[in-house]
């Protein structure tokens, strides 16, 4: 929710009220009559609810144009219901202007100058994500539409009665009609509300440090990234974010919060996608300017920034899993500028896909050994090898994972999403343009797997004699057989660090912090307390 002067709002206030005005003239006959008799607790919500919604379409910038995305569909359904609204109104002030004129339906919408101004402002709250102003719609609905169907019974009486066959049909589909709409309407009211009151909380716990969602030009062009912790002067965390592609930075609050007291978070989206790429896509849509060495130069430029900025000689990195190639390579070559390297799902050896083929070789031995049919397996495995795109990789995952079970099925990131208090519209176009590669979508594939596959299919740590001249840390689960802990373990004996520990959190798999988060952050802390 953000304060500010909502021009929308405005324009549907006039909408309401300018007829209104013109209706105090030009009242139905009879209409005092009716009014006299209003119910007491109706009109209390009526009143209750314009009390709330007023201020809030006026005070609250969330209604404004955000551009043309899937939202804009809401926003334009409000406005209909407002052009419908004003319909009504041109229709009975050419009427006669008696009490069945002014409780004439519209389109099949009961007393529709009640119910079509209520619905526009519900649909106004669910585009702005604003839970005032779906709960002052509701309120304002229960008592404005109450009263005026009760009016609307007394002036024009029962409805004759249908046969029953049809009173049959038309009571299932108007209550399948009115249960779903209840659903679809509790569901964004809930998922909203937690919005909000993430919103509120990080308002409230953040108003004295940094709470910041901004773009940072990164050597040649500007890259989103967050800055969140209670005390500007507390040490840097930069997160790197997984995939290839697969930014989290909108959810990620869900474990970082855990840590925002004693250190200050930033989350990056890599350049090359999500709202990164969304930003540059006019001038770079296709990603020519995506490399591995590019996205290294970029995370360079940003610890510059935020060296410079919170006036700190070092940053800690923290990568998870491809973010600890990006992570550790940067730590390796920046000594200077890296206080401290925790790798969450480290890649170890990511050769033609070798952590798969040893999930996979683990999990057919396992399968033999209980003597289970190995056929589809072996032929999804064939497949991958043949052509490895997400879709036939997911594919694999789900013969494989049966072998491999996780103690732990908690996995908050899904409600840390739909509640977030910062998630927008880019990160969930960039989320479906993910999970359309697993429909044989190639266009996630051409934007960034295939301008990084030259160097993640070549990618041995074991290989390369990695000397870190800073405390080192991998954290992973148990579980984890993406990145497999076993390849890490090998990975600890060839390297060398001032300190150098790994952490397994128990039953988790391969994102710990989204599990675990509380137990996660404890071995961070510890870590980095040392």
């Amino acid at each position: 929710m953000c304060f500010g002067f909502s021009y929308i709002g405005l324009i549907w206030l006039v909408l309401l009220f300018v007829p209104n005005i013109l209706w105090t003239k030009n009242k139905p006959q009879d209409y005092e009559k009716y009014a006299v008799k209003e119910n007491k607790i109706l009109l209390a919500l009526e009143r209750a609810g314009q009390f709330i919604v007023t201020p809030v379409a006026l005070f609250f910038s969330d209604f404004n144009y955000k551009g043309w995305n899937f939202w804009v569909v809401v926003l334009a359904v409000s406005f209909l219901c407002m052009i419908l609204y004003e319909i009504f109104w041109i229709r009975y002030f050419k009427s006669e202007k008696t009490m069945k004129d002014f409780y004439r339906g519209l389109f099949g919408i009961p007393v529709a100058g009640a119910t079509l101004p209520v619905i526009a402002f519900f649909l106004l709250g669910i585009y702005g994500g604003n839970i005032l102003m779906i709960i002052g719609s509701v309120i304002l609905g229960a008592g404005h539409i109450g009263i005026h169907l009760r009016h609307r019974k007394e002036v024009c009486g029962p409805k004759p009665k249908k046969k029953l066959s049809l009173r049959i049909v038309f009571g299932i589909l108007k209550t399948a009609a009115i249960l779903a709409a209840v659903t679809v309407s509790c569901a964004f009211t809930f998922f909203i509300a937690g919005r909000n009151i993430n919103q509120l909380k990080h308002f409230i716990r953040y108003k004295d440090g940094v709470n910041e969602q901004i773009y940072v030009r990164l050597t040649d062009q500007e890259e989103y990234i967050t800055i969140t912790g209670e005390n500007a002067d507390n040490p840097v965390i930069i997160s790197l974010h997984g995939g290839p592609g697969s930014p989290t930075t909108f959810i990620d609050y869900c474990w970082q919060d855990f840590l925002t007291d004693d250190y200050t978070l930033v989350c990056w989206d890599e350049r090359g996608c999500g709202r990164s790429y969304y930003h540059n896509a006019a001038v770079d849509p296709d990603n020519k300017t995506l490399s591995f060495e590019a996205q290294l130069k970029d995370l360079d430029a940003l610890v510059d920034y935020l060296r410079d900025r919170f006036d700190k000689d070092q940053v800690i990195i923290i990568g998870h899993s491809y973010g600890t190639m990006l992570g550790s390579r940067y730590a390796l070559a920046h000594p200077e500028k890296v206080s401290a390297y925790i790798g969450i799902g480290q890649c170890v050896n990511e050769k033609d896909y070798a952590g798969e083929k040893y999930s996979y070789e683990d999990a057919l031995a396992i399968a033999q050994a209980n003597g289970d049919d190995t056929t589809e397996m072996e032929a999804s495995y064939e497949k991958f090898i043949a052509d490895m795109s997400i879709a036939n990789l997911f594919d694999l995952r789900t013969k494989v994972d049966p072998y491999h079970p996780q103690p732990v099925t908690k996995d908050i990131s899904t409600m840390a999403a739909l509640t977030s208090p910062i998630a927008g519209v880019d990160d969930m176009r960039w989320y479906f343009l993910q999970m359309g590669a697993l429909t044989g979508d190639t266009r996630y594939k051409k934007l960034v797997e295939d301008p990084l596959a030259g160097y993640m299919t070549d990618f041995n740590a074991l290989e390369t004699g990695d000397a870190y001249r800073m405390p080192v840390m991998f954290i992973s689960g148990s579980c984890d057989w993406i990145c497999p802990v076993g390849f890490i373990e090998d990975y600890m004996d060839v390297i060398t660090a001032p300190e150098k520990e790994l952490r397994l959190i128990e039953g988790c798999g391969h994102s710990p912090q989204g599990q675990l988060p509380e137990e996660f952050c404890r071995e961070v802390r510890s870590f980095l307390g040392k």
